[in-house]
């Protein structure tokens, strides 16, 4: 574990652009120290950045991944809030569990598709 990383350090291992980097912290949801022009990443930071993409990748908003991060950071004292990430929480955990059921469908599909295609060339060879 380090102590600091660098913005290219971080665009590296995620494989992401400054400006990208640059973005995130514009909305306040990174945070490096600043050393001149220099931008230094703490761990916090890593991490940080690591559950923001993981969320985008779950297709949560910025607002969204901002109330995640806060959740982190101190969880609210205000019910309705935690509530409220519950109920969102709760939608893309079945909207996951739809895609989920739907690539297993097509996988399905594709397996059957996939054997009917090798019964057809046995076929084929058969009858040369």
């Amino acid at each position: 574990m380090r102590e600091y990383y660098s913005i290219t350090d971080l665009t590296r291992e995620f494989h992401l652009t400054t400006r990208t980097l640059r973005f995130y912290e514009d909305k306040g949801l990174l945070q490096p120290l600043r050393r001149g022009r220099t931008r230094l990443y703490s761990q916090a930071d890593y991490n940080r950045l690591q559950r923001i993409l993981q969320a985008k990748r779950l297709n949560f908003s910025l607002a969204e991944i901002a109330g995640i991060l806060e959740i982190y950071d101190s969880p609210p004292t205000q019910p309705a809030l935690l509530q409220q990430m519950i109920e969102k929480t709760s939608k893309k955990r079945k909207f996951l569990k739809q895609i989920r059921r739907d690539v297993d469908d097509m996988l399905h599909e594709m397996d059957h598709i996939e054997e009917i295609c090798f019964e057809h060339l046995a076929e084929l060879r058969v009858n040369r």
